[in-house]
């Protein structure tokens, strides 16, 4: 697996969605983070989707909009009326590829595994790295020790808003605003 191959993916319909649209954004320079259908004002389909450095501007999901909604469209996976929703990851986003985890190290993450290992499948504290196909994830109710998660597991896994995150993601902006 590459590292930029996403770890956690869909099934199911939100699959096939992906399956449609992550050429589009691919092509488009984009990443796919995840997509998600649900009952939101009769049923929306998120596309959550990321330039390589974890950014996306507001005139970025305007053009994925644009690119992928004939592809929806002539497919037709949903095959009722829905909203489409291009969106940016957020502060709070899903981590999904081995990046993410390097990236956002030093951080407060959930995770879930689809597996129960230790007799659990939650999981909160810092993530401490990456060793193999591991993360290390610190936990602080565990006098902080520092399990170490098989990447493969993983069902889902987000960084929590902190005070830490968001002043990363200002001073990120900040410089983000100052090369543009």
């Amino acid at each position: 697996m590459a590292d930029d191959d996403r770890l956690i993916g869909e099934t199911g319909l939100e699959a096939r969605i992906g399956h449609i649209v992550t050429p589009v954004i691919e092509a488009m320079g984009y990443r796919l983070v995840r997509i998600r259908v649900s009952g939101q004002n009769g049923c929306t389909v998120q596309v959550m989707a990321e330039k390589d450095d974890g950014t996306l501007a507001i005139e970025d999901c305007e053009e994925i909009s644009r690119a992928i909604s004939p592809a929806l469209d002539v497919e037709d996976p949903v095959g009722r009326a829905y909203h489409l929703e291009v969106s940016s990851p957020g502060i709070d986003r899903p981590l999904v590829r081995r990046v993410d985890f390097e990236r956002w190290s030093g951080h407060e993450a959930k995770l879930e595994t689809a597996v129960p290992i230790d007799g659990r499948k939650r999981w909160r504290g810092v993530i401490v790295g990456l060793e193999g196909e591991t993360v290390g994830v610190r936990l602080a109710e565990l006098g902080n020790e520092t399990v170490w998660l098989p990447l493969g597991e993983l069902s889902d896994a987000r960084l929590v808003l902190t005070d830490a995150l968001v002043e990363q993601s200002l001073k990120a902006g900040k410089r983000s605003q100052a090369l543009n």
